[in-house]
């Protein structure tokens, strides 16, 4: 079987950044599916399951509430490795497209206060497994990164 191409990236050299991971055609439209890398692979700690879990919630709450792409959004979600996260959103797009997006989604995770939004036994199948203080805290530092994009945070090794 041949490799998928994301398994072709040389992680030992990805950085922190917003990458594309892939475009894909359905009809007429283009999706774009982005790899948030928020962790250096195999050298940084990944994110514990809890802070994951958290800023998957608090994220994709945000996207699909935002008034321009929640209807470009098409999918929000963790990565196995707990490095980052896939977006998939519709459009031909390029990681610069997103910044500002990406900005204040990250804002927002990093500044959230109350009740992490769907966290209950009725709206999540692992509800408990939360972690608002560290996603916040991981928000906040990828929050540096989205502001200082460039090619080594957005292009492939």
């Amino acid at each position: 079987m041949e490799k998928i191409p994301s398994f072709t990236v040389d992680h030992l050299r990805l950085l922190p950044g917003v990458y594309v991971s892939r475009k894909d055609r359905i009809g007429d439209v283009t999706l774009t599916t982005f790899d948030v890398r928020m962790t250096a692979p195999n050298r940084e700690p990944v994110m514990s399951t809890g802070v994951c879990h958290t800023l998957e919630h608090l994220i994709a709450t945000y996207l699909r509430n935002d008034p321009v792409w929640a209807s470009k959004d098409i999918y929000w979600g963790p990565m196995g490795c707990r490095t980052g996260f896939y977006l998939i959103l519709a459009g031909d797009l390029k990681p610069l497209d997103i910044q500002g997006l990406l900005l204040g989604a990250y804002r927002f995770a990093a500044s959230f206060e109350g009740e992490i939004p769907g966290a209950h036994p009725k709206d999540c199948g692992n509800y408990s497994d939360m972690d608002l203080e560290g996603a916040k805290a991981a928000a906040a530092r990828f929050i540096d990164v989205l502001v200082h994009l460039d090619d080594s945070t957005t292009c492939y090794p």
